[in-house]
């Protein structure tokens, strides 16, 4: 930063002769200020000893002292004054690479004795300019972020006569600034847009820290999340580390999970998916198994359950690629071999629901079978009214897209309270799911139930439908609803549904 210059001159000061600065290490010059003791006559340009704030001076043009004479010029006088140094006003005065003295014109000394013999000539005025003292100051350009500044590498100090002082290149940066010249924020400061101090108030305008959790050593300033975020905060974090990602290293990255026992600041706050190869789910666009970030838990098969997927869900058995099968029980199953861990009797177990047994006591509640077992049409035949589906057009049959279309016998139906079940037995699987349907004991679980009603469509126990429906993927469960095609087995209609299903669908 250039603030002022004085030169003292041996020889009488110049007649004419400019100050001028480059601040392109001396690719293209301007002027500072023309020096003349007739601006207007020498450069064409007013005086500033009449017009103020003018380029030119006649102050420091006179021949006499015709020793030890000054020049003397100051860069932030008029009409380059400014408030702030810091401004970009000021800066484009102040911050030079190159500084420049032309001297145009000599001029000689009137103190000289005039000849008396007109014979004689005058002597000339001298041939030379001499200069005692070339005196620059200023300071290294910190843009306000700095006290002092130390020698740039590679400086070797200039041992010579005259030389006092020297104005070094680096600045020590303060403020979260980094560079020579403190003109840019720290690696991990920037949240906000670089500024200069204030020079005019002191405010300092220091670089804020971007907020990136301890999971990043540098950050840029993006200009769009400046504006989206109302001019609050601009800083992306860069190369996020320890498994995160985001603007802000804020979340896990896919296939890594929050450990919420340990800071999000910690290097391992975020662990690895545990998720098992056979028993999760894979994403629907990839090959790939992530867990929830914020709890580790995987995405489980049909009938697969535990945080990695490693285990059948009870009533499920046969944890392998396809997820598990649901038991073909009335109860539990063995989850390896699917062998049922019930009664060893072989009776159906429509034959084992005791007779309905009205209790009615008002002194306290009471549970009787009668809750528990079948809805069906045939214990309460006139509330059982539902609307099925017909047997019409193949292409309708087609376009219901069932998952399954089996021949079964109905053994019991049970109210859960918060779904119904529906014992059977498979005897024949014409279509089946990913999931391979056997034939044996199955539940089905109707969507639409009426408490001590029916289920919609009719299953009553003892009798043999044909069945096609839907699958629950995540649960592989076999749905029945009103969308379902549920009729009264007959060979004939097997016969007719096999051929759509093998010609149309």
């Amino acid at each position: 930063y250039f603030t002022h210059l004085i030169l003292v001159f041996k020889s009488p000061r110049p007649a004419a002769m400019v100050l001028e600065r480059s601040q392109d290490f001396g690719k293209t010059w301007k002027p500072y200020k023309y020096f003349a003791a007739n601006c207007s006559a020498t450069f064409g340009l007013e005086d500033d000893v009449r017009q103020r704030g003018a380029i030119c001076t006649s102050r420091y043009s006179s021949p006499f002292p015709c020793t030890g004479g000054e020049v003397i010029y100051r860069a932030l006088s008029p009409p380059y004054a400014a408030e702030d140094p810091y401004s970009a006003e000021a800066q484009a005065q102040l911050k030079i690479t190159n500084l420049r003295v032309r001297l145009l014109e000599r001029q000689g000394c009137p103190c000289l004795p005039v000849n008396p013999t007109p014979h004689v000539l005058q002597p000339p005025p001298p041939l030379h300019y001499a200069i005692y003292d070339f005196i620059v100051k200023g300071s290294c350009f910190c843009n306000g972020h700095a006290d002092r500044c130390v020698p740039v590498n590679g400086f070797k100090p200039v041992k010579a006569a005259g030389v006092f002082h020297v104005v070094h290149g680096k600045c020590m940066c303060k403020h979260n600034t980094a560079g020579s010249h403190c003109q840019h924020c720290a690696p991990l400061y920037n949240d906000q847009p670089w500024q200069a101090a204030d020079g005019k108030t002191g405010a300092p305008k220091e670089c804020q820290s971007c907020k990136c959790n301890g999971h990043a050593d540098t950050c840029h300033f993006d200009m769009d999340a400046w504006l989206a975020s109302g001019n609050r905060s601009g800083g992306v974090c860069d190369n996020c580390q320890h498994n995160t990602e985001g603007q802000h290293c804020q979340r896990c990255k896919p296939g890594f999970y929050r450990d919420l026992r340990k800071p999000f600041s910690a290097p391992d706050a975020c662990k690895p998916c545990s998720c098992h190869p056979l028993g999760s789910a894979a994403l629907p666009l990839g090959p790939r198994t992530f867990c929830d970030p914020s709890t580790g838990d995987c995405p489980c098969k049909p009938g697969v359950a535990g945080p990695s997927c490693d285990r059948c869900l009870p009533g499920y058995w046969g944890f392998g690629a396809y997820g598990c099968r649901p038991c073909d029980c009335s109860r539990s199953c063995d989850p390896h071999t699917g062998d049922c861990r019930s009664s060893s009797s072989d009776m159906t177990w429509h034959h084992e629901v005791p007779p309905f047994q009205a209790v009615l006591n008002d002194s306290e509640p009471t549970w009787g079978w009668e809750d528990e077992q079948g809805f069906s049409a045939l214990r309460h035949s006139g509330k059982c009214e539902c609307k099925e589906q017909v047997l019409g057009n193949p292409k309708v049959f087609c376009g219901m897209k069932y998952t399954y279309v089996i021949k079964t016998k109905i053994l019991s139906a049970h109210d859960k309270g918060s779904h119904a079940e529906v014992n059977v037995k498979i005897k024949k699987v014409l279509k089946s799911t990913k999931l391979k349907i056997l034939r044996g004991k199955r539940t089905l679980y109707p969507e639409s139930w009426t408490n001590r009603g029916c289920t919609c469509p009719i299953l009553n126990p003892g009798l043999e439908y044909l069945v096609a429906g839907h699958e629950d993927v995540r649960t592989g469960r076999l749905i029945v609803n009103m969308k379902s095609f549920v009729h009264q087995w007959k060979s004939a209609l097997g016969r007719k549904v096999l051929e759509i299903l093998k010609r149309d669908c």
